[in-house]
């Protein structure tokens, strides 16, 4: 039998790996179908592999930027 979905069950929480806004996931609902209230994002499944590569990058750009404006002082 093949499983839809990404198999990581009904509990846990949709995020905004931009603002952090953070709701719990609804069951039947892919979290990248929803957006965020607050600035409008896509969702992420908090823990999956799209959250967990969203989160890498932002914090790799974010060292950038800090890096940038450390070397114009």
């Amino acid at each position: 039998m093949r499983r839809e979905g990404g198999g990581m069950g009904s509990i846990g929480f949709c995020v905004c790996v931009k603002c952090g806004y953070k709701k719990p996931h609804t069951p039947g609902v892919p979290c990248q179908d929803e957006r965020c209230p607050n600035c409008g994002s896509v969702l992420l499944r908090e823990g999956s592999y799209h959250y967990n590569q969203a989160k890498k990058a932002l914090e790799k750009k974010r060292n950038k930027n800090s890096n940038e404006k450390n070397n114009l002082n």
